[in-house]
């Protein structure tokens, strides 16, 4: 009896424990996600006009933001296979498993704007469900463009995701 009352204190402990480190980790991405755009036109303004990246697809934001996420985190790994879910599995961008939160990043362009974001973000929250290592999914949509017509009804339909078991959370920015 007195072992299964000390193993749920210590289960408490370390909820408790996860929830510091969840908030201190949200804030981190919130930054990140909500300043990306700032970064990269930064980055673009090169002394002396020097080369530097550009951003044509959703590969070149998973660049930049595998680099940013690498100053924050000290566990970041990309490209992780989930558990199979109707017959197939997926490949999420990045697992923080420490902080057991996944990042599913997106860009926007001609054929990938609010409604064909919205089911691919359901498709991959099915799939994320079942991860032992996910508590928390971070989706990034980045839109330089302005391609996604209604981002906060968007954001909204999809935080609706959330439960008692994975926290959703959709970021649409420029």
């Amino acid at each position: 009896m007195s072992t299964r009352i000390i193993r749920q204190i210590e289960l408490k402990l370390n909820l408790h424990e996860l929830s510091d480190d969840s908030d201190y980790s949200n804030h981190i991405l919130s930054n990140v996600f909500d300043n990306f755009h700032s970064f990269y036109k930064q980055l673009k303004n090169r002394h002396a006009d020097r080369p530097t990246i550009e951003i044509a697809d959703e590969y070149d934001v998973q660049d930049l933001l595998h680099a940013i996420l690498k100053l924050h985190f000290r566990d970041v790994r990309e490209e992780e296979y989930t558990p199979s879910y109707a017959g197939s599995s997926t490949r999420m961008d990045f697992l923080l498993k420490n902080e057991k939160i996944v990042i599913e990043v997106k860009k926007t362009r001609d054929k990938l704007k609010d409604k064909e974001i919205g089911e691919q973000l359901i498709l991959d929250i099915a799939h994320y469900r079942n991860h032992p290592d996910c508590k928390i999914l971070k989706c990034f949509v980045y839109d330089p463009d302005s391609r996604v017509k209604n981002p906060k009804g968007l954001e909204d339909d999809i935080n609706k995701s959330s439960n008692d078991d994975l926290q959703v959370e959709l970021v649409i920015r420029p």
